[in-house]
């Protein structure tokens, strides 16, 4: 009987699984196969957060699995060793799998589908985490894009094309052990720190679907005002779900555009807002996949110049949320307990780090690399040196963000800092978002006075940067 081997990589569900789907159609046998190797990723192995979803996430897809009458065969080391055994005591005759963007997996694949070619295996790679390939979206010169408005312009007439394939309904599983058990693999944490990741998420293509079942019902019709608002749940929170491959953005465009269909004119929801923050996700990989060496140069290489500060001592009370300045701590507090942290906070703590304090973003992408559920070589690049200043489509000027005024415009009522900071809860809410104006509070709640003025430490990240363009 003709058997394909399906690598599972970051497409960790059966719906919209274009490998899946294909490998099922042309092949009597399928083997589900999931290669633990993370010295193959470079010098961005999965971080702490992202291998407790993983070790859920592959769960969730073997439980899915056997539902279907099969099994994920787990392996751990080099995947091309990994597949040619597996090949040799199956008799595969293919491998299918879905494509990976990240440099060090580019250059990884292209060297195993070489060399299982020479073989004599099929081998077919699919797109199944993108509306569009990188190399698809380019300039009228033939260029990549820099800028993300004309990227978008040019992306977003293509995504009704981008249908997502249904889910695969019967599996015929080759008749092979299971391989290794998950614990195995180690990427559970060994010592007991994630209770707040598990009271906030549910990894898995079940958890996906519901979350987004959640943002149509609840958030979409008010996501273009309430998404800036930390306190609400007004985005939808689907990062980690994307960037594991539990649900692909063809899946979420199409849910949308039903939403749309189904509802009253006088009341469609504007859903434009919300695919134009996928088509960031996007952005992120093109600039990615042409400019490989972003995560660690700065794309605008006038920044090799910026006169960073290394405070080792700063650094850790920016990740311990302890700065003294409240928006910052809550942010980070945030992120340590639950694995995620609102996009707008994001861009004031990585605006802390960077321009208040001067460290240099290569310390905030690292933090968040081990710390976020979602964490995301493209988009924790983008992120970061976006925010820096030294990426592409950064603002015209040097934007430094201030975390109390931005506090007081999205966290006016002080609910998103009274639950983060419990030892200001009961402060008053001007003294909420200022809590340094009133000694007493700060000793009676041992919250810390604010570790750098803002003004003054804003006035000289202009000056490095002024410095800097000479």
């Amino acid at each position: 009987m003709s058997t394909a081997i399906v690598w599972f990589r970051r497409d960790l569900r059966l719906a919209d699984h274009p490998a899946l789907s294909a490998a099922c159609q042309a092949f009597e046998r399928i083997i589900p196969l999931y290669i633990h190797a993370p010295d193959e990723e470079a010098a961005w192995p999965a971080g702490a957060a992202s291998r407790w979803w993983l070790h859920h996430s592959l769960a969730s897809l073997d439980a899915q699995l056997r539902g279907q009458g099969a099994a994920l065969h787990l392996a751990q080391g080099e995947s091309l060793h990994v597949l040619r055994r597996l090949i040799e005591r199956t008799g595969a005759s293919a491998v299918y799998w879905n494509r990976c963007y990240e440099p060090a997996a580019i250059a990884r694949d292209s060297t195993i589908k070489a060399a299982l070619r020479e073989l004599g295996i099929e081998v077919r790679s699919f797109n199944a985490s993108l509306w569009c390939e990188p190399w698809q979206i380019e300039t009228k010169q033939g260029e990549p894009y820099r800028v993300f408005t004309p990227y978008w312009k040019n992306l977003r007439p293509r995504l009704d094309a981008a249908q997502p394939l249904p889910p695969v309904l019967s599996l015929r599983a080759a008749d092979i052990d299971e391989g290794l058990p998950l614990d195995a693999l180690g990427l559970f944490p060994l010592i007991s720190w994630d209770d707040g990741l598990k009271a906030t998420w549910q990894p898995g293509e079940a958890g996906a679907q519901e979350l987004l079942d959640i943002f149509l019902d609840d958030a979409l019709a008010d996501y273009a005002n309430a998404r800036d608002l930390p306190a609400r749940h007004g985005t939808s929170r689907l990062s980690p779900y994307l960037h594991f491959g539990e649900i692909s953005p063809r899946q979420i465009h199409h849910r949308l555009a039903e939403r749309v269909a189904a509802t009253d004119a006088r009341r469609r929801p504007d859903i434009e807002p919300y695919l134009r923050e996928l088509g960031w996700r996007e952005f992120a990989h093109h600039l990615l996949y042409h400019f490989p060496g972003t995560p660690t140069e700065n794309f605008n290489t006038q920044f090799d110049r910026f006169a960073w500060v290394d405070d080792a001592a700063a650094r850790e009370r920016w990740q311990q949320g302890r700065t003294g300045i409240p928006l910052v701590d809550a942010g980070m507090r945030e992120l340590w307990h639950t694995g995620w942290m609102h996009n707008r906070v994001r861009m004031i703590v990585a605006s802390f780090l960077t321009k208040n304090l001067r460290q240099h973003w290569h310390h905030g992408a690292r933090w968040f690399w081990d710390t976020l559920v979602d964490a995301d070589l493209a988009n924790n690049t983008l992120g970061w040196q976006w925010v820096a200043g030294s990426g592409a489509d950064a603002a015209p000027y040097f934007r430094v963000f201030n975390p109390v005024t931005q506090a007081q415009k999205f966290d006016p009522e002080g609910h998103y800092l009274r639950r983060w900071l419990p030892e200001l809860s009961s402060a008053p809410l001007p003294l909420l978002h200022e809590p340094w104006k009133d000694a007493a509070l700060l000793k009676r709640s041992g919250y810390p006075a604010p570790m750098v003025d803002l003004g003054e430490t804003r006035q000289q990240a202009l000056d490095a940067y002024r410095g800097m363009r000479g």
